[in-house]
């Protein structure tokens, strides 16, 4: 019953993206946010082959484009999941919070043990390091999150493979399409680095401490590997051949590293040991962004934001009492992004787990009902998310050239009662799907 249910809702979607035939689609006379530029009170897009034609209030309309009447709406850039797991088969201790999801013959964990049976060396080498894996690899477009997704109104995700302390490559992709390499518009945006204080088989590191000083030595180990390759590459004569390190090639492939900051006095130590590692830093979680907002500005280094807020533990013993620092993060963890705003600091949101639509809006919302200013929510979700990853000149607003990824609003985006009306990924438009219920999920 469960797979039929699930083949029904595959086909359903299906049925629910409706290309343009022409691949000429236009919207006329919406409300449309830019984000890049002004306002537009009632304006035209014209999008083709799955590309931004024009955009503007006297846009003309091509006489061969499938045109929707935009009165009403509101036309935003494609939303941006800036660290998401939508679309990627699920990891021991990485939530999705996916119904059922369908088995995928590949995941991290399987990549690692075939690893560490094949490698001469052992895998006390590299533990816990698929530095080398990209999330492009493991995309499967069936997977329920993905609809999940548009169902938010997300167009985009930059996701990442794994749990290990060097997660590997985060890759960006739309979140719908036929085929996974047809989804995926940047396969390497930066090496994702987790703090699991575990031991791997009861040995190093088993601390905080043991993992940061692994990681540190990891980079020297990249800096050496690379000194010797440089070296051999410009006169092998009278050298021994240096060894292949698919896990150090894979830190060095990396473009920027991510870091782990909840708390303040995180923000601070993985501010110092991005400095230390002379890579270029991207911090996220943000828990206590609203105490560590200076620590970042003076840093000039960007954060992503976590939209599931802290919360009481259901199961709490109601007889321990919290502390006032806890019950104080709590309450101010949304008035972080307005800090930040402040401040002057770049941020972007993602989505921690929360995937129904109704939680992820009331989330952001949390966020604008603290302080923060709704243009700056908005470039949150779209343009700074895409600069941060370095893809702003494909995604994140509405601009001839780019990639027609779209979320059109009945309704202005932050408000509890605006209705998703449809998204387009790839110029193709895609409507909201029945959210699962429990009982589907049987």
């Amino acid at each position: 019953m469960r797979r039929v249910l699930w083949c029904f809702g595959l086909v359903a979607a299906c049925a629910l993206a409706q290309p343009a035939g022409s691949g000429v689609l236009a919207i006329r006379g919406a409300r449309i946010h830019t984000v890049s530029g002004p306002v537009l009170a009632s304006g035209n897009v014209v999008l083709r082959n799955g590309l931004i034609e024009a955009v503007g209030a006297n846009v003309a309309i091509p006489p061969e484009a499938f045109v929707i009447d935009g009165a009403g709406l509101q036309v935003y850039p494609g939303l941006i999941d800036s660290l998401s797991t939508w679309g990627l088969p699920a990891a021991p201790g990485r939530p999705t919070g996916a119904p059922n999801p369908a088995p995928t013959p590949v995941t991290p964990a399987v990549l690692e043990q075939r690893i560490q049976t094949l490698d001469d060396g052992g895998p006390e080498e590299r533990p816990s390091n698929t530095s080398w894996v990209r999330a492009a690899d493991l995309l499967d477009p069936k997977l329920p999150t993905l609809a999940a997704a548009r169902n938010a109104g997300y167009t985009t995700a930059i996701g990442f493979p794994g749990t290990n302390v060097f997660a590997g490559q985060g890759s960006a992709y739309n979140v719908a399409g036929s085929r996974a390499r047809q989804m995926v518009i940047e396969d390497g945006v930066g090496q994702m680095i987790t703090l699991p204080v575990r031991g791997f088989g009861g040995g190093f590191p088993g601390s905080l401490i043991g993992i940061i000083s692994y990681v540190r030595q990891i980079y020297a180990d990249a800096e050496h590997y690379k000194a010797v390759q440089a070296l051999y590459e410009k006169d092998p004569r009278g050298l021994p051949r240096p060894p292949y390190d698919r896990a150090l090639d894979g830190v060095i492939a990396s473009r920027r590293l991510l870091l782990p900051a909840g708390r303040l006095a995180e923000i601070d130590r993985m501010l110092r040991f991005g400095q230390e590692l002379k890579q270029p830093l991207v911090l996220y979680g943000g828990t206590e962004a609203f105490r560590g907002a200076a620590l970042l500005a003076a840093a000039k280094v960007p954060m992503l934001i976590n939209l599931r807020w802290p919360e009481a533990e259901r199961d709490a013993d109601p007889f321990v009492k919290e502390s006032l620092r806890v019950l104080e993060t709590r309450d101010l963890a949304p008035t972080g992004p307005a800090e930040l705003a402040k401040a002057g600091v770049k941020f972007a949101f993602y989505s921690g787990g929360v995937e129904r639509p109704a939680d992820l809006r009331k989330a952001i919302k949390k966020a604008v009902d603290a302080g923060l200013s709704k243009e700056d929510a908005l470039k949150a979700l779209t343009l700074y998310p895409a600069q941060i990853f370095g893809i702003d000149n494909r995604l994140g607003s509405l601009e001839a050239g780019k990639i027609a990824n779209l979320t059109v609003i009945d309704g202005d985006l932050f408000d509890d009662r605006a209705k998703l009306k449809f998204t387009i990924i790839d110029g193709v438009k895609y409507e909201p799907t029945p959210e699962a219920t429990p009982e589907s999920n049987r």
